[in-house]
């Protein structure tokens, strides 16, 4: 019964240590990947223009399954030298942002129902970079910017158009292509 007892102790403890070198591996994968969603969007920090990554029809991708009736295009952030205002006009296709941490996840997401006057802009900046906005803003006259703190320095932003038909999806990639994401001067 003792030698029972020790494997049986043996076989526990050297299942608790695989589960838990598992459970390791899998957290540290987005941190140790090389070729994370940053590393493909990063050629486009110096675009003035959100980049498509898949075309509505979903050819031509490194997406994995993309969706034919949705246009994608990114845009790199780098808030290190100021924040970046990315901005776009809605029209009658459904538009949405989504922003994204370097190490991955989203921190913050819209889509056009928060358009003002068919213009949707965000503003991505460090809480550094709010603190300076708001003391250099004029009291009477305040910003309408909408501001997002971004919690790391560099990011990026997802642009989905749809097209609800095929014969829309050059019009949702016009769309997609158009958005604007430009870096803006430290105040």
């Amino acid at each position: 019964m003792r030698g029972f007892g020790r494997f049986l102790i043996a076989t526990l403890c050297g299942i608790v240590i695989a589960a838990g070198v598992h459970i390791a591996a899998i957290l540290a994968s987005p941190y140790l990947a090389e070729q994370d969603a940053f590393a493909k969007v990063q050629g486009t920090l110096t675009a003035d223009k959100a980049q498509i990554v898949s075309a509505p029809g979903g050819e031509n991708t490194w997406l994995p399954r993309p969706d034919p009736a949705v246009a994608v295009a990114t845009c790199a952030f780098d808030l290190r030298n100021g924040p970046m205002r990315i901005a776009a006009r809605t029209g009658s296709l459904p538009l949405s942002f989504s922003f994204h941490k370097e190490s991955g996840g989203v921190f913050f997401a819209v889509t056009d129902r928060a358009a003002v006057r068919g213009e949707l802009e965000i503003v991505a900046m460090t809480a550094r970079q709010l603190d300076e906005a708001r003391a250099a803003e004029d009291e009477n006259d305040p910003s309408r910017d909408v501001r997002i703190v971004a919690p790391e320095q560099q990011g990026f932003v997802i642009v989905r158009v749809a097209a609800p038909s095929p014969s829309l999806r050059p019009q949702a990639e016009d769309a997609a292509k158009a958005v604007s994401c430009t870096a803006e001067q430290d105040p």
